[in-house]
């Protein structure tokens, strides 16, 4: 189905779908499956050609699990001042599964450059005022290519249309969902309202179907095709590596670009080099060239062991066309393992540098790459260009949380703090050692310059008011 066709007929302006084409083109490197290049044809030169598949190092998903690595991990904690908003929040977060897709699509925004995190309500009854009652929140994880911004204003998405791809009893369909600000009847305000629709995939804009059609579509049973909010905050994040567009002539273009999307020169060079430098093993093997009456006794019986890929037999008229009269001729290439490591780590050194990593990040070793872990410099560019991505990715995790709370409170969950502060702590051991700064932190206790309960907070991931209560009863103090 032509999704831009779609748009064309319901009179909706997005992206460019050039800029699509690109986020396909970042996918192609992102797998190692470039068209053309990863798959290629080689001229033997009798009219013949010989169909290869190139050897890839990978390096643009490398990187982009590094860089994921980085920002999002196990170490990287979310708390909130009021405790029973935290439960609820962290309690959500496990429910959809948020420390494995939240790296995962953390590694998908440096390979396709965005992704969004699309918070609903699943299972709530509605009375006749229209509140809702029950039911549990929902995180839908949202890549680039199904992401279609419709409004936007300093790069900031207010309107939003995400497509979900859905097969169904061997059908296949896209379900329509625009998230847009409309004015409230006799009010002056605006309210976000959720409109869904379903398509069949099929040629041109799709086989539209009705409310009627898909509620029999299991997949689509009880879909609303209008939801109404109440609210001027919207129910979707946009998550984006804090770098420049310039993939787009539009420099409005308020989605992201890959990590390595300005690298691509180098990651084909890499991918050319390995797969010469692994090809080196396999053309420069060493063979013996053998006369035909050499390989057989008088018996019949053959000399060497017909499987051994050594041996080459020559034609029988070799000698009458040949000033060469040696029999038995051993061929054993020498393999240019230098070069090709010195050129693959020089390249490496090229990406490392264009991704933000600084140089020496990899190396090319014992015919693999390897990773640096040593702690960095807050004066490197690896911790500038971190820190960098850390600005954006506080502001997503933020309003995801706050955008949770708030659907919580929707639902009528009690106690909920729509406003307690939200701290996000970012891994920083790769900058500084942790032992050394928990001893520091240690001393500053024993000197009386840092209270007991922060010291609890910052390690042990707790809030302040748990903190102070789970103190041992001598030290027990007031939270200023």
């Amino acid at each position: 189905m032509d999704i831009f066709a779609y748009f064309k007929e319901k009179g909706i302006d997005t992206v460019d779908r050039t800029f699509y084409k690109q986020i396909e083109v970042w996918r192609s490197w992102y797998n190692s499956n470039v068209r053309k290049f990863h798959k290629y044809k080689v001229y033997r030169g009798n009219g013949t050609s010989v169909n290869c598949t190139r050897y890839a190092l990978g390096m643009a998903k490398k990187v982009c699990e590094d860089m994921a690595d980085l920002l999002l991990n196990e170490r990287v904690t979310i708390t909130i001042a009021d405790e029973t908003t935290d439960a609820f929040v962290k309690k959500v977060l496990a429910e959809n599964t948020w420390e494995e897709l939240g790296n995962e699509y953390q590694e998908w925004k440096s390979a396709l450059g965005t992704v969004a995190y699309v918070v609903y309500v699943k299972d709530a009854a509605v009375d006749e005022a229209g509140n809702m009652k029950g039911g549990s929140v929902g995180i839908n994880y949202v890549e680039a290519a199904n992401i279609y911004p419709t409004s936007w204003k300093n790069k900031i998405v207010m309107e939003c249309i995400f497509t979900f791809p859905t097969t169904c009893k061997r059908k296949k369909y896209i379900q329509f969902q625009y998230h847009k600000l409309e004015d409230v009847p006799g009010e002056n305000r605006k309210q976000y309202v959720i409109e869904n629709s379903v398509v069949e995939n099929t040629t041109g804009a799709g086989k539209k179907l009705t409310p009627e059609q898909w509620e029999e579509i299991p997949v689509f049973a009880g879909l609303a095709d209008r939801i109404e909010t109440g609210s001027d905050q919207p129910l979707f994040v946009i998550d984006r590596l804090n770098v420049v567009n310039n993939a787009d002539e539009d420099t409005t273009n308020p989605m992201g670009v890959a990590l390595f999307a300005n690298a691509i020169d180098t990651v084909r060079k890499l991918d050319l080099e390995y797969d010469s430098y692994a090809n080196e093993f396999s053309l420069g093997r060493k063979r013996i060239f053998v006369a035909p009456e050499l390989l057989t006794m008088q018996n019949g019986c053959a000399v060497f062991d017909p499987e051994d890929a050594v041996f080459y037999e020559l034609p029988e008229d070799y000698f009458k066309n040949s000033e060469s009269k040696e029999a038995m001729h051993e061929v054993n290439m020498e393999l240019r393992i230098e070069e090709h490591s010195r050129a693959i780590n020089d390249d490496l050194n090229w990406l490392s540098l264009k991704c933000g990593f600084g140089t020496d990040r990899y190396k090319f070793e014992d015919g693999g790459v390897k990773t640096a872990t040593e702690v960095i410099s807050e004066n490197s560019d690896m911790y500038r260009s971190l820190v960098k991505h850390e600005l954006v990715l506080d502001r997503v995790l933020t309003k995801l949380i706050q955008t949770i709370i708030r659907a919580g409170v929707s639902i009528g969950i009690p106690g909920l703090q729509e406003n307690a502060t939200v701290t996000i702590a970012f891994d920083d051991s790769i900058i500084e050692d942790k032992t050394t700064e928990r001893q520091s932190d240690r001393q500053d206790v024993s000197m009386g310059v840092m209270p007991l309960w922060e010291y609890r907070a910052k390690w042990y991931g707790e809030t302040p008011e748990e903190a102070q209560r789970n103190l041992p009863e001598q030290a027990n103090v007031i939270v200023e």
